[in-house]
């Protein structure tokens, strides 16, 4: 028997079994998401086509027919259009909510007074529902994109804005006092001390804000746009298209999952050298 296949060498230090080693956990955590996204499927279509009646409405959203027009739908640039239209839309409301939120986190994190005098305002905004401003938003910025900016800029704010002030407050004391010790001016301490200790925690929070700006886009492109995901499924149920509506769902959340996947791996990789 040789060292490797005794018991000494079995578990000498240093050995790990193959599935405790790093590419081990990362195979076998994408294997299990794997097998959820096949259970989810099996799910659907047990739902759609074994327990739900012969010939019943739920029957025209079943997989053996979405995931056809699915491939209908990538294979031309009509759907192409609608996911630029709606990326552009999140893209600009997330760029309107960090110019918002990251200024006023910074000064709600800094100025105790600040936060004294906002905090109320803040919290009663942010529980008011972004589908309640919708009619004002219409009223204001007229039919079109502005409203939608608006919208999602609106319910955006609020997780940046959070985030921004708790890693202001949950700064190392200790850099504060070797930038004034350096004799560092207040944009030399913000640029260089400040910013990059919140980074974390200002992409967790532009990590929330991607989650909750893409569920409510959908809602939001029903202002009367022409173009967009939320657009494309009044226009699939007007044309009592099923097939295609599920289709689309799908295509929002591989988006919405994609959007989320890229906001974990830029806080891995930005965050992590704080």
């Amino acid at each position: 028997m040789s060292a490797v296949d005794s018991p000494a060498g079995r578990f000498r230090p240093g050995w790990r079994p193959a599935l405790a080693r790093p590419g081990g956990r990362q195979l076998a955590h994408a294997g299990l998401g794997l097998a959820g996204l096949g259970l989810l499927l099996l799910l659907w279509w047990a739902g759609t086509d074994l327990l739900a009646a012969e010939g019943s409405f739920a029957r025209r959203f079943s997989p053996e027919r979405a995931l056809p027009a699915l491939a209908g739908l990538a294979a031309g640039p009509g759907l192409w259009l609608h996911i630029m239209a709606s990326l552009r839309r999140v893209l600009v409301g997330l760029g309107f909510a960090l110019a918002i939120g990251v200024p006023l986190g910074l000064l709600v994190g800094v100025s105790r007074r600040a936060a004294a005098l906002t905090t109320p305002a803040f919290q009663f905004l942010r529980m008011v529902s972004p589908l309640s401003w919708m009619p004002v938003a219409v009223l204001v910025f007229g039919v079109g994109d502005m409203p939608i900016y608006f919208l999602l800029a609106a319910v955006a704010v609020w997780p940046v804005m959070l985030n921004t002030s708790a890693g202001v407050q949950q700064l190392n004391p200790h850099w504060l006092q070797l930038s004034q010790s350096l004799a560092a001016t207040r944009s030399e301490t913000l640029l260089h001390v400040v910013l990059p200790g919140v980074l974390g925690q200002v992409l967790t929070g532009l990590r929330l804000a991607i989650g909750i700006s893409w569920v409510v886009l959908v809602p939001c492109e029903m202002l009367g746009v022409q173009a967009g995901l939320g657009y494309f499924i009044l226009d699939t149920r007007d044309r009592l298209a099923y097939e295609e509506l599920a289709a689309v769902i799908l295509v929002i959340g591989v988006i919405g999952y994609a959007l989320d996947s890229a906001a974990r791996l830029a806080i891995r990789r930005f965050a992590a050298g704080e």
